[in-house]
């Protein structure tokens, strides 16, 4: 196997967990009577870009399917976080009635919901039928596809630049990480801010978070990697905070690469140096 970002054979190896089934493929009563689908679960590591990665067995449209049973709604801790987030990003960047904000991965519209009582334009993109149609009983917009570069063409096409796109768990879901990053930065205005919140590498491994690699992480992604990934493909990091979140987690803050408004904060530097002083980019620290 090549790895997703760079290409490089792919030889070191983080853990090994056997075979499962896809964890959010719930069966029905008939299906229960029927064979279960069961996959290899694998992760290797990128000895030159140092991305940490599922082997690949199974393509993203058979875990996100018409019939995906993961709702964000249903936690309460996440609906809490969705709104403070929403707090905080419009306090810091102000946006208005003629703003657009865009959600990637926007699910049942746990997020976009708090959005739209600020008035904000919102669109959200959500490939599952059934979140989506929980989205829109909301009032939200919703683009039912997955996204990538593709799909963001043709949104700036139809006049939907984004001022803020959301990304909340979706990076380390998606099976084309470079597609993915290059339609985030096609889709952002010039000026526009882009934040992706994923569970920092750092902590899986440092906590032994084992009971968190499933089929639906392509990825597993520390600060340094992400930084690689985003500055071949158009953005650029400015600010990043941590978070408890699914055992350990990283908001990311970025704006295109051709913007040169936003100066590194502290928070990037001190991240950037903690993982490279842990060891995170040697062979080492994996086969420990």
């Amino acid at each position: 196997m090549k790895c997703r970002h760079c290409k490089s054979e792919l030889k070191l190896s983080l853990i090994n967990l056997g075979s499962a089934p896809p964890s959010n493929a719930y069966l029905s009563n008939e299906k229960l009577f029927s064979p279960e689908k069961w996959f290899p679960l694998q992760v290797l590591v990128c000895e030159s870009c140092w991305l940490v990665q599922t082997e690949y067995f199974i393509k993203a449209d058979e875990l996100f399917d018409q019939e995906y049973s993961y709702f964000s709604s249903v936690s309460k801790s996440w609906l809490k976080h969705a709104e403070q987030y929403v707090t905080e990003i419009n306090e810091r960047f102000y946006f208005n009635n003629k703003s657009h904000i865009v959600e990637i991965a926007s699910n049942d519209g746990y997020l976009l919901q708090y959005v739209k009582k600020l008035n904000i334009p919102c669109t959200g993109i959500e490939p599952t039928n059934s979140t989506a149609q929980a989205a829109r009983k909301k009032g939200i917009e919703i683009v039912e596809s997955f996204f990538n570069e593709k799909l963001a063409q043709k949104l700036v096409d139809k006049g939907k630049q984004a001022d803020l796109i959301i990304a909340n768990n979706v990076l380390a879901h998606v099976p084309d990480i470079n597609d993915f990053v290059k339609g985030v930065s096609v889709l952002l205005k010039p000026n526009g801010i882009a934040t992706f919140e994923f569970q920092h590498l750092l902590q899986l491994i440092n906590k032994n978070q084992f009971d968190t690699i499933y089929h639906e992480h392509f990825s597993y992604l520390s600060l340094n990697t992400v930084q690689t990934i985003f500055k071949k493909n158009g953005l650029q990091i400015f600010d990043v905070e941590e978070y408890a979140t699914h055992g350990g987690s990283l908001r990311v803050f970025a704006r295109r690469s051709d913007n040169k408004v936003s100066q590194v904060s502290n928070g990037v530097i001190n991240i950037l140096k903690t993982e490279l002083e842990s060891g995170i980019m040697s062979i080492n620290f994996y086969k420990k």
